[in-house]
């Protein structure tokens, strides 16, 4: 990859968006990418910076685009309070925040739960598998709060994942959700597949893909004339594809509230009450939680099964939308 793009601009680019230009110029690099280095002020236009990636051109501008070199995931440790439910020689089973991912990668590189978990102790986890995923037998979206397991050893680490494979694995999440589901119980039999429309998303597809199936049930439903329709909504996963319940909500037609990602656009209501309005419009995640976990111990056979009480932001919510109820 170059280290800086240097050109001026052609009469046939006069008025294009530098963004746009820079893209034409270098298709190895996405417009994604440049219009990032443009708001972080890498770009230079006739020796200004500029953080517009609208910015127009003209004939003869002169453009400097430094590309700086590409950070490297890492694990290195970070001080993170883990909130762990249950520890022994073999696993962790932590309750995750929302807020930050699960292991290094693309966009954060060292502060996340494999990051806190080399400062908690680096030496008791598996090495199966990526080499920046040491202990990560299952993951849950960044946004996500909730349970998760961590394997201490490579045994443990494929009994594990025998377990995930088999689709043995008890994992119960709670959701608040748009409107409400018809019918208020059942079950998403899909497949899932990546979106053909945004490579970051992915979709419910009939013919390709990977079997998805998620078990649902309505347990509270929030209507009134002060808010718009809201339901608490609990989900058992049979499997578990990436951003499974998400992708089966929105396909039910009822996003989860707070999902940036798969949003759907809601009418904004007149007469909603404007507490509420700022605590869900504040939320900062979806609102989904990992709320029960259960395996079978690898080495004792035991069951266990853990739970989890919903976060503070989430409860709250709840608790203001059965006071506006009442």
């Amino acid at each position: 990859m170059k280290k800086n793009i240097n050109f001026i601009v052609e009469e046939n680019e006069n008025y294009l968006r530098v963004d746009v230009l820079i893209n034409k110029r270098e298709q190895l690099i996405s417009r994604t990418r440049i219009k990032n280095l443009i708001i972080k002020k890498k770009l230079k236009l006739n020796d200004k910076i500029i953080k517009s990636p609208s910015k127009k051109v003209l004939t003869g501008d002169k453009i400097s685009l430094n590309i700086p070199k590409p950070e490297e995931a890492s694990l290195r440790p970070y001080k993170f309070k883990l909130e762990i439910i249950h520890e022994d020689e073999d696993l962790l089973v932590i309750n995750k925040p929302a807020g930050i991912i699960m292991h290094p990668g693309a966009g954060n590189y060292d502060k996340t739960i494999v990051n806190a978990l080399m400062h908690y102790d680096k030496n008791s986890l598996s090495t199966i598998g990526d080499k920046l995923r040491p202990g990560i037998v299952h993951r849950i979206d960044k946004n996500t709060s909730g349970l998760v397991v961590i394997a201490k050893n490579n045994e443990t680490h494929e009994n594990l994942s025998k377990q995930f494979s088999d689709h043995t694995i008890t994992r119960v999440y709670q959701l608040l959700i748009w409107g409400k589901l018809r019918p208020s119980s059942g079950i998403i039999d899909t497949f899932i597949t990546r979106s053909s429309k945004n490579r970051q998303l992915m979709e419910v597809s009939r013919s390709k893909g990977k079997h998805a199936i998620t078990n649902y049930k309505t347990i509270e439903i929030f209507e009134n004339n002060k808010t718009p329709t809201l339901s608490l909504v609990e989900c058992k996963l049979e499997t578990g594809r990436t951003h499974q319940i998400r992708v089966h909500m929105t396909y039910m037609g009822n996003s989860i509230v707070g999902d940036d990602k798969y949003k759907k656009k809601y009418k904004k209501l007149k007469n909603i009450d404007l507490s509420l309005e700022k605590l869900i419009s504040g939320l900062n995640r979806q609102f989904l939680h990992a709320k029960t976990l259960g395996f079978v111990h690898p080495k004792s056979n035991e069951e266990l099964i853990f739970s989890s009480i919903l976060p503070q932001e989430l409860n709250n919510l709840l608790k203001m939308l059965r006071n506006t109820s009442e």
